[in-house]
């Protein structure tokens, strides 16, 4: 097969999820051979549908995807499933052939290499950090050694390291590449190309470029179709005023009238249906819990993990009201641990004061059950509000009409994000505590966040490997585990 050809290509693609969701109408776009795609769009627009059509995990129901004959194609979601998290490493890359592999343990050695992860292969996959599971995720589609690679927000909990590692990787990758992501520079270091999925329009824009360029095009095509649409919308009014001039005038004029109004209504039509900009989130704060004194959480030790081992660090940090802890180390040495623990109050060497309200953003989503819809989730913490004020609150984070209704299981991972900061606004935490807050959530989004983040008045403990979004938000402390 030769490089350039055309491997993949949409033909007026529609799908909805039942009758109430429309994801995708009439998209048409097409991948050739050795490219590296980026699939832009908001939460929820479906760019995650994109890849499950692609791979024939869902069924489109009209138009049709096609795929060159003996193409093959593997996949790096953004979670690993719930059923495989109690898998061996050695079972977790067995599961990627439909056949048994008997030669798997030096294939799978030489991905992990390429990941840059140790990883013995007896070892539970529910025990790794995000971030190494992150990694395991990559090998997982690495080691199918298939024609088209897709990668679902592949630098999600991946330290610095762990990206830099990624990004040297696709620049070098010689074969087809679609990504997922909302990381603008990452993108830009391999991208040759932007499908932008219009969650307005549910239509697919296809760019060549590399990422920020693509972006510059969008902006100057849209600042030229609002000039041009106000250019005819001004000659509109001129004729209809013109026209309602003459129309007084009656005789011959009245027609000379009626020609002007249908130029006007041909111009209002030749206007373009410009593509609006993705709304992002209002503005928002998290409110602290009332009567908040003296130390809210202390800290005397701390679990760390090296070399696959636990062991004890002292510390001495009390963090009172208005008081926010940076937790930093790499991936793999016991942040999210440590922050589940401390949540579930069994953190050695950790104590929470008594009736302190813990809000809890866990980065794999797992405090929220998954079978309630999104009202049943908020109003589990909601404190008092009526439906309509769960609603007032939910809109303000683009949860709206019939997505209130929505089992949370069926949302995006972008979206399960947003109801989880809504649940934080509704529980009004004195102690709050975010593990990769910025995962999966469109950039658009992030600053809003930073802001609540950094005006929140209780106690905060964050961790986060994205040092724009941390630059944004007043931290009074730093936790290096690994120092």
């Amino acid at each position: 097969m030769s490089q350039g050809e055309t491997i993949i290509r949409f033909e007026k693609v529609s799908f909805e999820y039942g009758h109430n969701k429309p994801i995708l109408k009439e998209v048409d776009f097409s991948i050739r051979r050795g490219m590296k795609m980026t699939i832009m769009g908001q939460n929820g627009a479906g760019k995650s549908t994109i890849f499950q059509l692609i791979t024939g995990g869902l069924k489109l129901e009209t138009g049709a995807v096609h795929v060159v004959p003996k193409l093959t194609i593997a996949i790096a979601r953004q979670v690993i499933p719930r059923d495989q998290l109690d898998m061996t490493v050695r079972e977790f890359f067995q599961r990627c052939f439909s056949e048994t592999v008997y030669d798997i343990d030096p294939r799978i050695d030489a991905v992990l290499e390429v990941v840059n992860l140790v990883a013995p292969h007896a070892r539970i996959v529910r025990s790794f950090s995000g971030g190494q599971q992150a990694r395991l995720l990559l090998a997982s589609a690495l080691i199918q050694d298939s024609d088209v690679l897709l990668l679902d927000e592949p630098t999600n909990n991946l330290d610095k390291a762990g990206i830099t590692h990624l990004r040297q990787f696709l620049v070098d990758y010689k074969k087809t590449c679609i990504v997922i992501s909302h990381d603008s520079d990452f993108l830009n270091a391999f991208t040759q190309g932007v499908l932008y999925l219009d969650l307005r329009t549910r239509k697919v824009e296809q760019y060549q470029g590399n990422y920020l360029n693509v972006v510059e095009q969008i902006a100057s095509r849209i600042e030229k179709e609002n000039s041009a649409n106000a250019r005819l919308a001004k000659e509109a009014i001129e004729k209809k005023e013109k026209a309602n001039f003459f129309a007084m005038k009656g005789g011959r004029l009245w027609l000379l009238a009626k020609r002007m109004r249908e130029d006007a209504e041909d111009m209002e039509e030749a206007q373009v249906d410009v593509r609006k900009e993705d709304k992002t989130i209002r503005h928002f704060t998290i409110p602290a819990q009332k009567d908040l004194i003296g130390n809210i959480v202390t800290l005397s030790s701390i679990g760390v993990i090296r070399g696959h081992k636990s062991t004890q660090k002292k510390v001495n940090i009390s963090l009172k009201k208005n008081s926010h802890l940076l937790l930093a180390g790499p991936n793999g040495i016991g942040k999210s641990t440590l922050l589940e623990a401390l949540a579930s109050g069994k953190a050695k060497g950790a104590t929470i004061s008594p009736g302190t309200t813990v809000g809890y953003y866990r980065q794999d989503f797992s405090t929220l059950n998954f079978e309630d819809t999104v009202y049943e989730s908020l109003l589990s913490v909601a404190k008092g509000l009526d439906e309509q004020e769960i609603r007032s609150i939910a809109a303000g984070f683009l949860i709206v009409g019939d997505a209130i209704k929505t089992k949370i299981g069926s949302l995006s991972e972008g979206q399960k994000g947003l109801v989880a900061f809504v649940r934080l606004v509704l529980q009004r935490p004195g102690l709050l505590i975010l593990d990769e807050p910025t995962n999966h959530i469109n950039f658009r989004h992030l600053p809003v966040i930073a802001d609540a983040l950094d005006k929140y008045q209780g106690a905060m403990i964050l961790v986060s490997h994205v040092p724009e979004f941390v630059s944004q938000i007043r931290i009074d402390e730093v936790l290096d585990l690994n120092s």
